[in-house]
């Protein structure tokens, strides 16, 4: 599985979920569980949602030559 969420991008996601799972817990509604999703994602570093569109928010690397 190769990552294509970026440094920026995984901290907005972990601050997102954390706020949303906080949020759920605060309301105490069960939609809060929907920040596990970003956060997964944030930790993992993977996005499936990226996949269909080619997208990354990681830096390009140069190709490297032997």
């Amino acid at each position: 599985m190769k990552t294509n969420v970026g440094s920026l991008d995984r901290i907005i996601r972990i601050l997102a979920g954390l706020a949303i799972l906080g949020a759920g817990c605060y309301f105490k509604s069960w939609w809060g569980l929907i920040g596990f999703g970003p956060l997964l994602t944030g930790i993992v570093r993977f996005c499936p949602a990226y996949l269909p569109f080619g997208l990354s928010t990681c830096p390009a690397k140069p190709d490297e030559k032997p």
